[in-house]
């Protein structure tokens, strides 16, 4: 098994274990199950922002602990500080390092949209993710069918949350894009040797139907990086490790925001 399947088979049992423990009808009496959720795609749209979706990760299957011990509370309110457009909250515990809890506290000091970030196979995990505060979830085209996805994607929009659909291939854009996702992300990391290369998304993006707003994840070390993925065609950047190596990941973030926002600033007026 790659690393990829022993995630998933992983993450079977820890759904079906949180089945038994907290049921779907308690899911839905927590405070944050009826709260109103923040369009995603508006504010990666919004031009006052970066486009920028600001990662908390402690760790990877691929770097192990990246930054074990900060605190969620003044990352995330650091990242929206520093013009970010969204939230990305990793909540899987064994390969990332996350939590429910990480989501709960992002979403209590934070107006902005917030993903959940997880391998997400289940309808009871899209529950989840409305019942502790989430504005959007990230579904993975690589361990789902279509049906399977625009199944996820239905409960989602009828909890009135976002579809951030991941593809890592023209294969993938192929098979999985469709009307039930909002936004389409691509992703540049090998999710079965967690190698980055960021021609993946600058070869795939013209791929993608223009209804979508398109998202460029994973590899993006450089506010230049980021320039070329706009100038490639997307709206936004997901960005997680870039941060969190930094012992302070709020203030990379907000040095990388302003260096992006001045090389955009610079890019319109050549182009003007």
């Amino acid at each position: 098994m790659n690393t990829l399947d022993k995630i998933v088979a992983y993450k079977r049992d820890e759904v079906n274990e949180a089945k038994k423990l907290y049921p779907i009808e308690l899911l839905k009496q927590k405070t944050y199950f009826n709260a109103r959720p923040v369009s995603l795609s508006a504010y990666v749209k919004n031009e006052d922002k970066t486009g920028i979706i600001a990662e908390i990760k402690r760790k990877s299957p691929s770097e192990g602990f990246i930054n074990q011990h900060i605190s969620v509370e003044e990352v995330s309110i650091g990242y929206m500080q520093a013009s970010s457009s969204a939230l990305s909250v990793l909540t899987d515990g064994p390969s990332f390092g996350g939590s429910l809890k990480d989501l709960e506290t992002a979403r209590k000091f934070n107006y902005c949209p917030i993903i959940r970030k997880d391998f997400m196979l289940d309808a009871y995990q899209v529950y989840e993710a409305k019942a502790h505060g989430a504005d959007a979830i990230l579904l993975i085209a690589s361990i789902l069918s279509r049906s399977e996805a625009e199944e996820l994607a239905g409960l989602a929009r009828e909890l009135g949350m976002e579809v951030l659909l991941e593809v890592h291939n023209q294969q993938e854009i192929d098979s999985h894009v469709g009307e039930y996702a909002d936004l389409v992300g691509v992703n540049s990391r090998d999710l079965k040797t967690f190698s980055t290369n960021l021609e993946t998304a600058t070869a795939l993006v013209k791929q993608i139907p223009a209804s979508y707003v398109k998202i460029a994840e994973s590899g993006i070390k450089t506010p230049e990086d980021a320039l070329n993925l706009k100038n490639a065609g997307f709206d936004g950047f997901l960005i997680g490790t870039t941060f969190m190596r930094s012992a302070r990941p709020e203030k990379t973030c907000q040095k990388f925001s302003a260096q992006l926002k001045f090389l955009m600033k610079q890019n319109a007026t050549g182009k003007a």
